[in-house]
């Protein structure tokens, strides 16, 4: 059971974030509560696995280069390939897809060869070929959800 804090903090800081020398202890004047139990709260919701990171999210290919990979693994074998592909700090998140092509992340790297160079790695690691899908159109999907807690 999630405390009336940690819903706060999942469902109204999803965007807008506060950018200051200090987000946390602006969040907490927000709420009224200390910077603490807002970091203490946001630790246990990490933990708990609702949330994976909080950073920014900057527009496709504006601060360097990025890629959309694709990967076809067997099931059995979708976690191991997952946990090696997410040992790489150019992986922004991967996801799984019920396609043929089952395995799909995010790659952000500094120019092109840097990320053939990922990628090619990537293969050799896993022992499974990627598909390279370089953006040709930039579209925006707003991911923030207004969160019910009544159910």
């Amino acid at each position: 059971m999630l405390s009336q804090l940690q819903k706060k903090l999942l469902n109204d800081f999803q965007q807008d974030f506060p950018l200051s020398p200090a987000p946390y202890a602006d969040i907490a004047k927000t709420l009224g509560v200390s910077e603490q139990e807002v970091l203490s709260a946001l630790q246990e919701l990490k933990q708990l696995d609702f949330i994976s990171r909080i950073g920014p999210v900057f527009p496709p290919n504006s601060l360097g280069n990025s890629m959309l990979v694709a990967m076809s693994v067997p099931e059995e074998q979708l976690q191991t390939v997952a946990e090696i592909i997410n040992q790489f700090q150019e992986v922004n998140h991967n996801y799984h897809r019920e396609n043929r092509f089952n395995l799909w992340f995010v790659l952000i790297g500094n120019n092109q060869n840097h990320l053939h160079a990922v990628i090619s790695e990537i293969e050799s690691e896993t022992g499974f070929p990627a598909m390279r899908l370089p953006m040709i159109a930039n579209y925006f999907i707003n991911l923030g959800f207004e969160l019910d807690w009544n159910d």
